[in-house]
């Protein structure tokens, strides 16, 4: 009896094994240098006013369109 008691483990709560589990593919990750995050980050922030441009540009024109065909 006395071994089948220590056999016995306890269920892992899943809360815990979910920290666990994160923290181990957290270790796994390699992360970026300083420089490579600043290099990225300006990178994102060019993109994004490039697109903004962009599509300020489609939708002006769109606008336009819109307006010129709904005049007629």
């Amino acid at each position: 009896m006395a071994e089948k008691a220590k056999k016995v483990k306890k269920k892992e709560n899943a809360v815990q094994r979910y920290i666990r589990e994160t923290t181990g593919e957290l270790r796994k990750v390699s992360w970026p240098t300083w420089a490579e995050a600043q290099r990225l980050t300006l990178l994102v922030l060019l993109v994004m006013v490039f697109v903004g441009i962009f599509l300020a540009g489609v939708d002006s024109l769109a606008h336009n369109l819109l307006t010129m065909i709904l005049t007629l």
